[in-house]
């Protein structure tokens, strides 16, 4: 893992990235507003803003993804509920560096403890993380960090540089924000599993144990470890399952669970454009 001392630096990219983040500080969907920002800066999948202290467990205060299904909070919960953080010292060197310091951060999958690296980032495909954080005067340190995916690829040297620029205007703009509009992390993940099942009585157990993880973003991969299952298994009780909700694309399964308006496009229009 790598740690820098922040220093103020001017970029235009993230000039005009902060200008954007500073003009979404009090409103709504700050969350989504600002990862569109830094996702065209950065070309990042998701991005999450939270709190860790050294006694007590940490607090999610927003959170956002591009994918169809957010599966933000979940890992999150899964940070907090498995006690991951109990052995996560990567932000360790901003609290050595005092209150009020920001450190920028940079830590690839392989980087993160065994379980950390398993539960969270080889299980929805998330390859690294760029955060910056700063101690806090209650010993916590709020952190800012962003993700790049599998199908994303690794941090250049230029984005590295990009977020290094950006990253000191980032943190205070997003303190602001929660100073004044205080937490806007997404809502408890919903029970997907009930819904399948009222959806299609017909699907088993194991197929709903597929679908279930399929929505949380996870990859064939991850589901297969979580499982314990081989990858070509998995696509099998996916298969079926899919048979039983008569669809055939895995964009059709998030469209069960989108509001109106914003489903993707129909395995009918999908098939005319391939």
């Amino acid at each position: 893992m790598q740690s820098w001392l922040m220093e103020n630096a001017a970029q235009p990219q993230a000039e005009r990235t902060v200008a954007g983040v500073i003009s979404a500080i009090g409103r709504e969907r700050f969350g989504e507003r600002t990862l569109g920002l830094l996702a065209e800066a950065l070309r990042v999948g998701s991005w999450a803003v939270y709190q860790v202290w050294p006694d007590r467990p940490p607090v999610l205060h927003l959170s956002a993804a591009r994918a169809a299904v957010d599966c933000t909070v979940h890992c999150f919960a899964t940070y907090r509920d498995a006690g991951l953080y109990l052995g996560d010292r990567s932000f360790e060197p901003a609290r050595s560096s005092g209150p009020g310091s920001a450190v920028m951060l940079r830590m690839h999958a392989d980087d993160a403890p065994a379980a950390h690296r398993h539960a969270i980032y080889r299980r929805h495909g998330m390859l690294e993380r760029l955060s910056v954080a700063r101690a806090e005067q209650d010993d916590s340190v709020l952190a800012v960090n962003v993700y790049r995916h599998d199908d994303e690829g690794c941090f250049g040297e230029a984005d590295v540089g990009t977020f290094g620029t950006l990253a000191l205007p980032l943190i205070a703009a997003v303190a602001r924000h929660l100073q004044w509009h205080g937490d806007e992390a997404a809502p408890a993940v919903p029970d997907r599993r009930a819904q399948l099942r009222r959806h299609c009585p017909a699907l088993t157990e194991r197929e709903l144990d597929v679908l279930e993880r399929m929505l949380r973003g996870m990859t064939y991969d991850g589901i297969a470890a979580d499982m314990e299952l081989g990858v070509g298994t998995v696509k099998t009780y996916r298969a079926r399952a899919f048979e039983r909700l008569d669809i055939h694309f895995k964009n059709e399964l998030f469209a069960l669970f989108m509001p109106a308006g914003r489903a993707p496009p129909s395995s009918a229009a999908h098939r005319a454009g391939s």
